[in-house]
């Protein structure tokens, strides 16, 4: 188990469909700051020379703050920017595949959409698992909404850390650790915070049982 993966309960993503390249630093800094544990960047419309800059400084941001960057979709690009890890998807690299582009010591990450698909990651021996989306949400447009009710035996199926991802939000992120969720992934709710830093606080707050 990476050090630091176990504990971590926030896990941010910085996506390039709802931040402008321009302020994905300054988001960034500020999702660090509120207190993300894991940072993914997603740029799913970006070429690897485009992502590769933005990538590179991101990782150093995210040394500076002890927190690994993932990179979705892009294992290869891993050493060459810094980063620490990345995330696969269902119609990606196996994990053995993206662990082998990205290092042995690099964290990857794999999606799943129901308990077939995340006991069938287990078997693959990834760091860490995704599940969902629990809700409707425009970044998992093909995949419908699995809801609440399979969180715990998600959790039961497999050895690894599992964040429950898909239109959380801070109003319903109660909710989601009521159903059992331990660890959680936002993207639309801090990003389009008004004070992304705060957003942070207040979901880690929440997380740790303070509010």
């Amino acid at each position: 188990m990476t050090p630091g993966l176990q504990e971590a309960r926030l896990y941010g993503i910085l996506d390039l469909g709802y931040v402008a390249e321009r302020d994905a630093m300054t988001i960034a800094r500020q999702m660090l700051l509120g207190g993300v544990q894991l940072l993914q960047l997603r740029a799913k419309n970006m070429r690897p020379p485009q992502i590769c800059p933005l990538a590179r400084d991101l990782a150093s941001l995210c040394r500076a703050h002890r927190v690994p960057l993932l990179l979705n979709d892009h294992p290869e690009l891993v050493q060459e920017t810094g980063a620490q890890g990345a995330h696969v998807g269902q119609d990606d690299l196996s994990v053995a595949e993206a662990r082998a582009l990205a290092g042995e010591s690099a964290i990857i990450g794999k999606s799943t959409h129901s308990l077939e698909q995340i006991a069938a990651a287990g078997q693959e021996k990834p760091d860490y698992a995704g599940f969902g989306p629990l809700f409707a949400t425009p970044t998992k447009r093909d995949y419908p909404p699995i809801g609440l009710v399979n969180i715990t035996e998600a959790q039961r199926l497999v050895s690894l850390p599992v964040f429950c991802i898909g239109g959380i939000k801070l109003d319903n992120l109660s909710k989601v650790l009521a159903a059992g969720a331990q660890r959680v992934v936002i993207v639309s709710g801090i990003l389009q915070a008004p004070d992304p830093q705060a957003y942070c606080q207040a979901c880690r707050g929440i997380l740790s049982g303070k509010s």
